[in-house]
């Protein structure tokens, strides 16, 4: 049997472990969603300067643990636990649509963050809540996470970029079996990556948009100001001006290197510019959290302006990038998963 398969067992003591992570988790979520519509600033405060900044670092470290508890995948996969799924498979052309789609929005929606979603409760809300019942409606059709969580979900190529080697793997505590859903399982694949599948010209597109073009994007981000509205096409190139540009300088290196260097160099390459992803984000995040950011319309989560000399912030940003580097380039990598494969739909009806 497959080291990485769990058996039935294996799978209720994993299901009844992660009961209450997902409870909490999922009761968090429902609160925090009242919140960005009740009491706003708050609710903004929790998600963008508490959940997402915490979001990479967990993506690198342990994936399999936020898709076992994340608010959103637990809603989405509600009609297959229930038994209210059609369970319908897709296509590996139908899913890498779906992952492009999704790709898309991811690079649609962060920019708009400086114009709206940074402000607006409301508007956060109604794109979380626009997001869970397209989930819902999705889960309802499609077999397991092959629909939502490993196809339109603006995080998934997030994940994928920055989760290629595990530090902690875990159980899977949403699967009951495998039923293929997506090949190769993203989820019990070991070292999965953005570029591992190619088998058609839109995988190969999502692949290189977001391992080459992340970096970038993530620098141009950093480079507009919060202040902006959407009342203006001036604006709206500003929103999207430097992120959009970091983006297509950086896909442009990116090919660049796989063309200049040897096929056998191409996980060192995507493992550089995950590095440079993650590090160019905690570069950036970390003295705007704590109330050192260049413009001044960025609302910190604690300003430590007045006490805290800038050059730690330099330090630690470095010791950051030093160690995702050391993690993602030149650590030997590990046969690790995000989690454990449960055991095949097949085999499961045999027993």
């Amino acid at each position: 049997m497959n080291l990485n398969m769990s058996t039935t067992s294996d799978l209720r003591i994993a299901k009844s472990t992660w009961r209450i992570p997902q409870i909490a988790s999922w009761t968090g979520g429902l609160i925090l969603l009242l919140m960005l519509f009740l009491y706003p600033d708050l609710g903004l405060t929790f998600f963008w300067n508490l959940l997402i900044p915490v979001a990479p670092l967990l993506f690198l470290i342990s994936p399999g643990t936020w898709r076992n508890i994340c608010p959103m995948a637990i809603t989405n996969l509600l009609p297959r636990h229930l038994g209210l799924s059609a369970k319908n498979k897709l296509s590996t052309n139908q899913i890498s649509v779906l992952n492009l789609i999704g790709l898309i929005a991811l690079y649609l929606i962060v920019p708009l963050r400086h114009a709206l979603f940074n402000f607006s409760g409301s508007a956060t809300g109604i794109l979380i809540i626009t997001m869970v019942v397209t989930g819902i409606i999705l889960g309802t059709f499609y077999e397991w996470k092959s629909a939502w969580c490993s196809g339109l979900c603006p995080v998934y190529p997030v994940e994928k970029l920055y989760g290629s080697d595990v530090l902690v793997s875990v159980s899977n505590a949403h699967c009951g079996s495998c039923a293929n859903c997506v090949v190769p399982c993203p989820d019990s694949t070991p070292n999965v990556h953005p570029l591992q599948v190619k088998k058609n010209s839109i995988q190969k597109i999502n692949g290189y948009m977001i391992t080459g073009g992340f970096p970038g994007f993530i620098w141009g981000w950093f480079q507009v100001p919060d202040n902006l509205s959407l009342n203006s096409i001036h604006n709206l190139l500003e929103i999207y001006l430097y992120p959009m540009s970091g983006m297509i300088i950086s896909l442009f290196c990116f090919i660049l290197l796989k063309k200049l260097l040897k096929q056998r160099h191409e996980k060192k390459i995507i493992g550089t510019f995950a590095a440079l992803s993650i590090s160019t984000y905690y570069w950036y995040r970390i003295p705007a959290l704590l109330g050192f950011s260049g413009f001044v319309s960025e609302r910190p989560l604690i300003d430590l302006s007045g006490s805290l000399n800038p050059i730690w912030l330099n330090f630690s940003g470095l010791l950051f990038a030093i160690f995702f580097f050391y993690h993602l380039v030149f650590r030997k990598q590990h046969k690790n998963s995000w989690s454990t494969r449960p055991i095949f739909e097949k085999l499961s009806k045999t027993k």
